[in-house]
């Protein structure tokens, strides 16, 4: 049973349907003020959108001073351009009607700056044709394989090459490198740190080639995500690039213990059938990510841990809830549970004997991966001291805004 003052308990459970997914504005705002922080200021920041693919929590970021972000897809970019950010960086490199979209794009919101990734002199040359067509000099950013493997060229395997061929190609202009090391997640910070100094060795002797060409400016990095976010925040003239901050997930939280945010995004679901041991959650594949092994999929706050895994005693300690009236969540949880099957609409668990629940009875998940569990949603619902507040819409999450 959820106790009732558990910091994400909601008081007005019969006017939201579920599954639903349910964010915390006061713990979103404590997580970009975190994350200012420890960058050293806003002007540090270019968060990824990614995560939320909100407008209202674009808007939070703006107000907290944050003015440049990076996004995966058009439509994020056009929501980003809608809020009136002002530098938009599009962390892909468009290819074929992708490429007129963007051109389409950067025509239709000019008062936005904006940017996307090159590779390869063929993929860069293909770009800017199409830009220089549409008479546009648009900025890129040589994109760096530092270990990830999945786009970008190595530093040392022609790098500067390619970025020399994109300054003597008219329709686009670039103006920096950006490096994503997504692959480096060791639990360790002393071990991921170690494998991201080694890997950016190899970028900082890239920068020294490209300063040398003559009437050049010094170009911009963009680099890492969350998990390198407090090793790279360190280095001068980076621009850090994490996006779970805002919401926070069970994945991070296990791996990047030595960063302070706090989970602001929950799964809220049902149990629509209990026959014995085992309960039926409304929590299919279509309400939560399910990339993972299905124990790693979602983490009940108030039902207990899946045997073998560790317990998780950080989310029990929710530092913007405190107070006389509602003191955190002391960890006090019901039983074991073992994760039994998935499928679209459902997730089957057994709860062991005696373990109580009943039809309607309402768990609250923390997931485990919160960027593509935010697509499959439509809307958030806000929850502010325990209310629900409002409804903000996933609006990046669409493959189509209007371009």
């Amino acid at each position: 049973m959820v106790l009732p003052h558990a910091w994400y308990a909601i008081k007005e459970m019969d006017r939201l349907d579920t599954p639903a997914l349910v964010v915390y504005p006061p713990a979103i705002k404590k997580n970009i003020g975190l994350a200012v922080e420890m960058a050293g200021g806003p002007a540090r920041l270019r968060p990824h959108v990614k995560t939320h693919k909100s407008p209202e929590v674009t808007r939070l970021m703006m107000e907290a001073g944050i003015n440049q972000f990076k996004c995966a897809t058009i439509a994020e970019a056009e929501m980003l351009a809608i809020c009136g950010a002002e530098d938009v960086l599009l962390a892909y490199q468009p290819i074929g009607p992708k490429t007129i979209r963007f051109a389409e794009l950067i025509k239709k919101y000019p008062a936005t700056k904006f940017s996307c990734l090159i590779d390869s002199p063929k993929a860069a040359a293909a770009m800017a044709q199409v830009f220089s067509s549409a008479g546009l000099e648009v900025p890129v950013y040589l994109d760096l394989d530092t270990g990830m493997g999945r786009t970008g060229i190595v530093p040392s395997e022609g790098a500067s090459e390619i970025y020399k061929f994109a300054l003597q190609t008219p329709g686009i202009t670039p103006i920096g490198v950006h490096a994503y090391d997504g692959h480096l997640h060791d639990e360790d910070l002393a071990v991921r740190t170690q494998k991201c100094d080694a890997a950016f060795i190899w970028v900082t002797a890239l920068l020294r080639s490209l300063v040398k060409i003559p009437g050049i400016p010094t170009p911009q990095v963009i680099a890492g995500g969350s998990p390198t976010f407090p090793i790279h925040c360190w280095l001068p003239n980076i621009q850090c690039s994490p996006g779970t901050f805002v919401y926070w997930d069970k994945g991070y939280s296990d791996t990047c213990k030595e960063q302070p945010f706090s989970p602001a995004a929950l799964v809220v679901t049902r149990v629509i059938s209990q026959h014995g041991s085992r309960i039926t959650l409304d929590l299919g594949h279509k309400s939560i990510a399910a990339e993972n092994a299905l124990d790693r999929r979602v983490f009940f706050l108030d039902v207990g841990r899946p045997r073998g895994n560790p317990f998780f005693p950080t989310v029990f300690s929710h530092p913007t809830f405190t107070g006389p009236t509602n003191p955190p969540f002391t960890g006090r949880v019901r039983g074991k549970i073992e994760f039994i099957s998935q499928s679209e609409e459902h997730l089957v668990i057994d709860a062991g004997a005696g373990h109580g629940y009943q039809v309607g009875d309402v768990l609250y998940g923390l997931p485990f991966h919160i960027c593509p569990t935010v697509a499959l949603y439509e809307r958030v619902y806000t929850i502010e001291e325990g209310r629900i507040t409002g409804e903000w819409k996933n609006t990046g999450r669409d493959r189509k805004i209007t371009i």
